[in-house]
């Protein structure tokens, strides 16, 4: 497990880099701006920021920009520096409290609020009139609350709301950007890819077929068997160096879905190496039809080729599977949040944390369904046809598995790429079967 130890090993102390840029030095004459640290203009969308950062947020969000960091989303944010990382610069503003309501809607003047709470205490609206609650009356009159309580509460529940929301939107930043950055199957990235054919496999003399005509049917059975397990082993190494470099790709997008860093090792393996083959085959339903497979270097699988490396059942499943996933064109960010999903699985055998898991797997799936909501507004059964692809592909992972097997008892025959045979627990030595 050397290999995906090795992968999974963090560097601690970036982790508390941009915490360090949140504390501010106030003078008696100087107002930080809680974003960057320059002097601040005044209290801009629920936080005091200056001029420049007030401006950024509200294009940010007018446009709906998706930012992306080139250094993990751990960049540094003053003012000397805060134009260099808009990624990093936006995350900060909502993880100091700017509230993107505030900017949709606009402001609204303080006495229409006054105004407001007047005709109607138990109605209080903020700056987004789309977040309203309504305070239910009391039964008992001599208990109802006061004006000036009802504002206290429902402000409290307003602002919990605002705070749940802007964690899920950073949710879909995060798993985006890890997305995009560690992973070869994004529309971007396989826009004009060069396809080419898998090498095929050699083809194996018999030794015994100048030994005269004694036995020949048996010699010719025994001799198509040969080579088509010969076949076998040369397609799954070329399909083995293909598919290993995603291994790599998947553990660092691992690393960067939010709550997995905190998960004890032990259960980061486990979820890496069970739930690999089902995030990997998410991506590669990009560049599969009922024809053909196609790697992320353009290296091109048919389908009898898949159907000599595993069976004909399990191949019409795979290109099922594929097809009904890309009808329903997912964008990458989409296709990003539902693999994290996937990877943070619950019962998968053997992990301990399990309430842990489930709750980060929960809020994952909430920020997808935001998404597929936005995204897909005229499509509401989406979001509910993409859940049912969740044991569907568990049972592709399980099926892909048994097949595996047939590895584990001929792995000497086999060449295979060390992190490939780690990840689905194949020998390479007499001492792994011990």
């Amino acid at each position: 497990m050397t290999r995906l130890v090795a992968q999974l090993s963090y560097e601690k102390q970036s982790n508390y880099v941009a915490a360090d840029s949140n504390s501010s030095n106030t003078t008696k004459s100087f107002v930080p701006c809680k974003v960057c640290g320059d002097k601040a203009s005044g209290y801009h969308y629920g936080v005091t920021s200056c001029e420049g950062c007030k401006g950024f947020f509200r294009r940010s969000i007018q446009k709906q920009i998706e930012y992306r960091c080139l250094r993990d989303g751990k960049c540094l944010v003053i003012r000397l520096n805060r134009n260099r990382c808009q990624y990093c610069r936006f995350k900060k503003c909502l993880a100091v409290g700017m509230s993107r309501d505030s900017v949709r809607y606009g402001r609204v003047p303080k006495r229409s609020r006054e105004r407001s709470v007047e005709d109607n205490p138990s109605r209080v609206s903020t700056t987004a009139p789309d977040v309203i609650a309504v305070v239910s009356p009391s039964p008992n009159p001599a208990e109802a609350m006061s004006p000036s309580s009802a504002v206290s509460n429902t402000c409290s529940v307003i602002v919990d709301n605002e705070s749940k929301q802007l964690a899920v939107y950073d949710v879909i930043l995060g798993v985006s950007q890890a997305h995009h950055a560690n992973c070869n199957y994004t529309e971007e990235r396989t826009r004009g890819l060069q396809k080419r054919p898998m090498l095929p496999p050699p083809r194996y003399k018999d030794d015994d077929e100048d030994d005269g005509d004694d036995g020949e049917g048996e010699q010719v059975a025994s001799s198509t068997a040969e080579s088509l397990e010969n076949d076998k082993c040369w397609l799954w190494q070329q399909f083995a160096t293909c598919m290993t470099p995603s291994v790599q790709r998947v553990v660092e997008f691992a690393k960067r879905i939010p709550g997995f860093g905190g998960l004890g090792q032990d259960d980061q393996l486990i979820l890496i190496k069970l739930g690999f083959f089902e995030v990997w085959l998410t991506h590669v339903a990009k560049l599969t039809n009922s024809q053909q497979m196609v790697f992320d270097d353009g290296t091109l699988v048919t389908r009898q080729q898949l159907e000599v490396m595993y069976d004909l059942e399990f191949t019409n499943s795979v290109i099922h599977f594929a097809n009904t996933f890309n009808a329903l064109a997912l964008n990458d960010t989409e296709i990003g949040l539902f693999s994290a999903a996937v990877l943070l699985t619950a019962d998968r055998p053997g992990v301990t944390d399990v309430k842990t898991i489930e709750h980060h797997q929960d809020k994952l799936i909430e920020a997808l369904k935001v998404q597929i909501n936005r995204n897909h507004a005229n499509e509401p059964q989406v979001f509910s046809n993409l859940l049912i692809k969740l044991p569907e592909l568990r049972n592709l992972g399980t099926k892909h598995n048994a097949h595996l097997d047939w590895f584990r008892l001929n792995w000497q025959k086999l060449a295979l790429p060390p992190l490939f045979a780690e990840i689905f627990d194949i020998p390479k030595t007499e001492d792994d079967l011990q």
